[in-house]
């Protein structure tokens, strides 16, 4: 049985976290969130200790190693900014890390993580669990035993609506999220690039508060894709099923579908990172790679290979921090 912590209990993706360590018949031993609505963890493990402030949740570590309870994992479910901070405090309390994506937010906060692995000797592993799905793995067996040269068309479209409270939370922040291709992108693009290989061009059409859209080329695949969380986006025939997300991936204009299966992924991932065979840093770095570069482009003009969806009116919102 393994010892965890996880910081950020309280967020939307912690009880994925929480099955996960009790599914894998392990434990957790202290948790941590700036909000103390987390009841949730009644229904997981009612016996953690659970601290609101930061310094206590140091502290009660710390008397746990000097009675020589000593923690292996420290799962982080944090805001995105936040991640590096808490990936690096995990790793000097002699924990290795299980991170939500985006692992970090820029390249060279991979480039330091790497030189803090090896000065405490601790491994940083993040959640790519697109990369377990049997439709994606499919996908990818399927490319690899295809032909060497073929580059094969793909059109990526991912629509997840948002209510207004987006805009207001750290999510609609740039400085603190990344922004939309950061936030609700980043394990499509991480995806594209374990099937498809190495980015080889990136133009960006547009990326404004509430879509983005642009044009990856990969060694093996020309990606034309469009992200957005306005509920106004989505296919009329979607709406009228009450539904307000849409997720389409073709390739070759064959749709793979991946709607289902993903009940079970995380904990998959900490199935794979307890025996060894998590997805670490160098896993994560092309995906942070193609945000941190979408984040900064310039625009290009629609010409050329553009997703079909990709009509930017002049978009403004009384919540909006700022448009990118």
């Amino acid at each position: 049985m393994k010892n965890f912590a996880l910081i950020g209990v309280g967020g939307y993706i912690a009880e994925r976290h929480l099955r996960a360590i009790r599914d894998t018949n392990n434990n957790l031993l202290v948790a941590l969130d700036k909000f103390d609505s987390v009841g949730i963890m009644d229904s997981y493990f009612p016996d953690t200790s659970f601290f609101v402030e930061f310094e206590r949740f140091d502290r009660h570590i710390e008397k746990l190693r000097r009675k020589n309870i000593n923690l292996d994992y420290i799962s982080i479910c944090t805001p995105n900014y936040l991640h590096d901070s808490h990936i690096r405090m995990a790793l000097r309390s002699g924990a290795d890390a299980i991170c939500e994506k985006p692992l970090v937010l820029n390249p060279w906060n991979i480039d330091a993580l790497v030189d803090v692995e090896k000065q405490y000797g601790k491994n940083v592993n993040t959640i790519l669990q697109l990369r377990l799905h049997d439709s994606i793995i499919a996908l990818k067996e399927k490319i690899d035993n295809g032909p060497k040269d073929k580059v094969y068309d793909v059109d990526l479209t991912y629509l997840t609506s948002r209510g207004n409270w987006y805009y207001t939370s750290w999510k609609g922040d740039v400085s603190r999220s990344g922004g939309i291709s950061t936030n609700i992108g980043i394990h499509f693009y991480d995806m594209l690039s374990w099937v498809f290989g190495k980015v080889k061009k990136n133009v960006v059409h547009g990326h404004t508060h509430d879509r983005a859209g642009g044009y990856l080329e990969f060694e093996k695949a020309r990606v034309r894709w469009f992200l957005s969380i306005n509920y106004d986006v989505l296919p009329e025939e979607i709406k009228k099923k009450g539904q307000r997300t849409y997720r389409s991936i073709t390739v070759d204009n064959e749709e793979i579908e991946f709607s289902g299966g993903f009940f079970d992924l995380h904990t998959k991932s900490y199935e794979n990172v307890i025996s060894g065979k998590g997805f670490g840093l160098k896993d994560a770095r092309q995906s942070i790679e193609i945000v941190h570069e979408i984040r900064n482009a310039e625009k290009s003009p629609l010409v050329g290979d553009f997703h079909p969806m990709m009509k930017f009116p002049d978009a403004s919102h009384p919540f909006v921090k700022g448009v990118i």
